[in-house]
């Protein structure tokens, strides 16, 4: 049996840490309150359902299966994985360093932490992407799908802390309704999602939007302007992804 490298330990060890201390957070909880109950104290409207949070789930399921498959012994010197690992380690740490704060109240070192995260994913996709025509059907479901949703739930997540902190540090929003920030919110996010499906065709990325908007028209549809606003952006870029579907489907058919 081959000896793992140094890229493949680490990988595994942070996968492992990352998840177990998501789990604890709120199966202990730590400081003695979930996640989302120290969410729900904030008064802002850009927040979905909680049943959307269990996108959680895809993502672990998502990182274990891309943790599994570095740790191969065919995979122990790929070039791409080890470009993308240390951006893969920082994001995780990241993450549990922004668990911490959270959980502790240092609401403004959260969005520090959560800027972290975004940036190192960000770098890491484009690694991805650079490598778009050579990556091997494996490649794109346990290394390119995992960090498309990923990197789409944080860059929701990164929107939401960022209201949260304003709100905690008590912002007036230039005089301007919660509600009418919530749309600008959506407005940003859709702008995301969409050029993400136009220049990168990443259906994935595009559907974990569309899933946080659900949530955000379900949670606030007493906010009519915001609620209505979320399921139309849902709805546009569920609009795009199909013929963006179709688009891709008739390239292979042509290929």
């Amino acid at each position: 049996m081959k000896k793992m490298t140094t890229r493949q330990v680490v990988t595994i060890i942070i996968t492992l840490l990352t998840i177990v201390l998501n789990v604890l957070a709120n199966a202990l909880p730590f400081n003695g309150q979930g996640t989302g109950e120290i969410s729900d104290r904030f008064a802002i409207l850009f927040v979905p359902a909680g049943y959307v949070f269990s996108i959680w789930f895809l993502i672990y399921v998502g990182l274990i299966a891309f943790t599994v498959f570095q740790a191969r012994p065919a995979h122990a010197h790929n070039q791409l994985l080890d470009r993308i690992a240390p951006f893969y380690w920082v994001a995780n740490m990241a993450n549990n360093v922004w668990l911490f704060f959270w959980h502790w109240e240092y609401f403004p070192l959260t969005l520090l932490a959560m800027l972290i995260i975004l940036v190192s994913l960000a770098l890491l996709y484009l690694q991805i992407r650079k490598n778009e025509k050579s990556l091997t059907p494996a490649e794109k479901r346990n290394v390119k799908l995992p960090f498309s949703v990923y990197l789409g739930w944080i860059s929701v997540a990164t929107i939401a802390n960022v209201t949260q902190v304003l709100y905690f540090i008590g912002w007036n929003g230039f005089g301007l309704t919660p509600e009418i920030w919530t749309v600008i919110m959506l407005l940003v996010a859709t702008v995301v999602g969409l050029l993400m499906l136009l220049r990168e065709k990443d259906i994935a990325f595009a559907l974990v939007l569309v899933w946080a908007f659900i949530g955000i028209a379900d949670k606030q549809a007493a906010f009519l302007t915001a609620s209505r606003t979320a399921w139309l952006a849902g709805g546009l870029i569920l609009l795009v992804i199909a013929l963006t579907a179709v688009k891709l489907l008739r390239l292979r058919k042509e290929a």
